[in-house]
């Protein structure tokens, strides 16, 4: 039978544990911990980023359909939406307003006027600041991309153009509680360098108070380029969107296929310590290696295995994509991008979406600063791919995460105390069912619930049975 909480727990585990839907939580400034691994708030509490792509929200969703969407995020626990400023240039909206001046960048077209009803009295910047502000009343964050870097590339944004639009629209923003600034847009940060770099740094310059990043290129990492940027304040990664045997590219050097974890290691060992995150794995619901659209479609088990595989190696929190929505594929449209064939409002419904929250509630249960990657918990081998063992621990309490349903054999005395309190932890539905208690010495082997498969997946929690008083 599923373990019901008694007092240590009911103490231990936050209220979105325990309650239908999460709380609001005020927006504000957020800032990188002091051992530089995690964010938090500026009361000091933990931030644990779960974000959605909404990568088209601001040009193709009406107001009430923003409602409708950001109010589905915030019940599924999500706190940070990934959302294109500009998806090409020129930009134009769902109501049919321009966002430049004859596609010129350093001119945005703004009018005066900002009806929340009537469309007419409102222009392209009026709509984005009312998504953002509405997302901050539901205590949401804006990971803002100022201009996709498809547009950088093909020369529609030099130097020049480029420090002014940024300028703009760092004064616009800076005094909104919840921005976050996502420089770049799945490109390479070596591709217009110097473009780059000048919208990072006059973002950080004007408004000094919101974090940047940079959001790269499939199966590339923002400190491949700008680890050591004074404007970069944690780093994100795209592991992208290939099974194993789909990653073959020569151009590139990292071919970790699957393995996201590897990013995040990659980053561990940077001096200075910055946070990390993977900011755009598979998306749930897209081909196997995008372009194909006869090819098999990642499910919401592959999302979980991304989430859990990078935030177990270090990250400080991980990005859901789902392909109808990150694109917002609407009855207007006349085709999709990647074989979508569901309305985006339907796809909110995708079951991976509402699977996330258990993740960040499972990181929000324990000490959050301390944690740190720990794959020595493991006797034995660790497993390659899917059998990959992922482990992470804090002073009193440690995690494994097996995505297969595989046996888990445990190096005990990790932790402190004489006994540990064993459980499996569902990723699917967030239950939890306890195992036992334990001498915490030596190895012991645990068998997970159900047969070994793929997307069995399950997370063997053990706590200090002395520091819990479970008895």
């Amino acid at each position: 039978m599923p373990f019901k909480p008694r007092h240590f727990f009911a103490s231990l585990l936050p209220l979105a544990l325990l309650a239908a839907a999460p709380t609001v939580e005020p927006t504000g400034p957020l800032k990188v911990s002091s051992n530089g691994r995690y964010l938090q708030t500026e009361a000091g509490q933990p931030f644990f980023w779960l974000g959605d792509t909404g990568w088209l929200l601001f040009n193709k969703l009406k107001r009430e359909e923003a409602e409708t969407y950001l109010e589905d995020r915030r019940k599924k626990g999500f706190n940070v939406i990934q959302v294109m400023v500009l998806h090409q240039v020129p930009a134009v909206n769902v109501y049919g307003d321009s966002a430049l001046v004859r596609g010129n960048v350093a001119q945005p077209l703004t009018t005066k006027g900002n009806s929340p009803t009537d469309p007419a009295q409102y222009d392209f910047w009026d709509h984005v600041d009312y998504i953002v502000d509405l997302a901050a009343k539901k205590g949401m964050y804006m990971g803002l991309v100022p201009v996709w870097g498809t547009n950088v590339k093909a020369g529609k944004v030099n130097q020049k153009q480029a420090k002014t639009y940024a300028t703009f629209l760092a004064e616009r923003y800076k005094n909104r509680p919840n921005i976050i600034w996502l420089n770049g847009g799945d490109i390479a940060g070596s591709d217009s360098l110097k473009v780059w770099n000048t919208i990072g740094s006059t973002l950080k310059t004007v408004d000094p108070n919101h974090l940047v990043t940079y959001h790269p290129r499939g199966r590339t990492q923002s400190s491949d380029w700008f680890h050591n940027a004074s404007w970069l304040d944690f780093n994100m990664y795209q592991s992208g969107h290939r099974r194993y045997e789909q990653d073959t590219s020569r151009k590139e050097k990292k071919l970790y296929g699957e393995d996201n974890w590897r990013y995040q290691l990659v980053d561990n060992q940077l001096k200075p310590a910055k946070p990390s995150l993977d900011g755009e794995p598979s998306y749930e619901g897209i081909p196997q290696g995008l372009h194909d659209i006869k090819q098999p479609r990642w499910t919401d088990a592959d999302v979980r295995r991304y989430g859990y595989w990078s935030v177990f190696a270090g990250a400080f929190g991980y990005t859901y994509g789902q392909n109808s929505v990150m694109q917002m594929h609407s009855s207007f449209d006349k085709g999709s991008a990647y074989g979508s064939s569901e309305l985006w409002s339907s796809a909110l419904n995708a079951p991976g979406a509402a699977q996330m929250q258990y993740l960040k509630q499972l990181m929000l249960s324990r000490p959050f600063f301390e944690r740190v990657p720990d794959q020595s918990l493991i006797a034995g081998e660790v497993g390659e791919k899917y059998d990959r063992l992922l482990a992470t621990r804090g002073k009193n309490y440690a995690f494994v995460y097996t995505y297969t349903g595989r046996n888990i054999r445990v190096n005990l005395g990790r932790i402190p105390g004489k006994e540990v309190q064993a459980a499996w932890y569902s990723p699917r539905d967030g239950k939890t069912t306890r195992i036992g208690t334990f001498p915490n010495t030596g190895t012991k082997e645990f068998d997970p619930p159900g047969a070994q498969k793929d997307g069995n997946d399950w997370v063997l929690t053990l706590d200090s049975a002395t520091k819990i008083n479970l008895r």
